[in-house]
């Protein structure tokens, strides 16, 4: 059972740091347009949620299942992918919301046009922090698991 939880955490951690630190800045770089780019971004995005909440309830799940000898880790290993949900949860299923009706409401005009650059900014800077705090969880939780 080590061996799954290990093997699903790294599929996990490992999707972070690809579709953040590799694919997300790739469209950016390679695509003329940021909108486009923001587009596809967001709906990798909205796929890597789902596969951090997947993983992490499987995950949660193989914990419980596995009352071991060594309690104090398994509580430091809950400890870590609930917090890698929440993450999740507040970065996606919360700030995102915002962020798309921000960029619904500017409509084809843009973010600038519309006034709401900074705050759509304001928000992203807060997403993109809970997206690296949840990265550098990940490798705690790897490092934990090995």
């Amino acid at each position: 059972m080590a061996r799954i939880r290990l093997l699903l955490a790294t599929l996990w951690v490992g999707s972070l740091w690809t579709v953040g630190y590799i694919v997300a800045p790739t469209l950016f770089a390679t695509l003329a347009d940021r909108t486009l780019a923001g587009t596809i971004a967001g709906s990798i995005f909205h796929t890597e949620a789902w596969v951090s909440l997947v993983s992490g309830l499987i995950l949660l799940l193989l914990m419980f299942l596995n009352r071991g000898a060594n309690e104090r880790l398994r509580k430091q290993l809950l400890g870590l992918i609930v917090a890698m949900l929440a993450c999740t949860a507040v970065g996606y299923f919360g700030l995102q919301p915002y962020m798309a009706a921000l960029k619904d409401a500017a409509g084809s005009a843009g973010l600038a046009a519309a006034g709401t650059s900074m705050q759509f900014a304001w928000l992203h800077g807060i997403a993109s922090i809970i997206f690296l705090l949840q990265s550098l969880l990940g490798i705690g939780l790897i490092l934990k698991l090995r």
